[in-house]
């Protein structure tokens, strides 16, 4: 199996389980969010969850940031790619660094 073979098969179905990841990461983190604000429990065994959605979340933004970055070299415009490729994760920066090799 080479890497364009699994990029083919893989990509689409990563894409749409990061961004409904993501999604529910986001959510989770508004939930939260209101939960303290409204001082309402929140039960303890969700701690790593958070952490761990935190941690995800995080490492998109920063995805994000890069291909924000390298969009214009790349002639597409960053808003637009920053928001997909934080939405979609590595797949996103993968697809935008393939662009100069085509």
């Amino acid at each position: 199996m080479n890497f364009k073979y699994i990029q083919e098969k893989f990509a689409p179905m990563i894409k749409v389980i990061s961004t409904v990841l993501i999604s529910s990461a986001i959510g989770l983190e508004l939930w939260n969010i209101y939960a303290i604000t409204h001082n309402i429990q929140v039960p303890s065994s969700l701690t790593p969850i958070f952490w761990f959605e935190r941690f995800a979340v995080s490492c998109h933004l920063v995805e994000a940031m890069i291909a924000g970055f390298y969009a214009p070299s790349r002639k597409q415009l960053p808003i637009k790619y920053a928001t997909y490729t934080f939405f979609v994760g590595t797949v996103g920066l993968l697809e935008l660094f393939n662009q100069s090799k085509e």
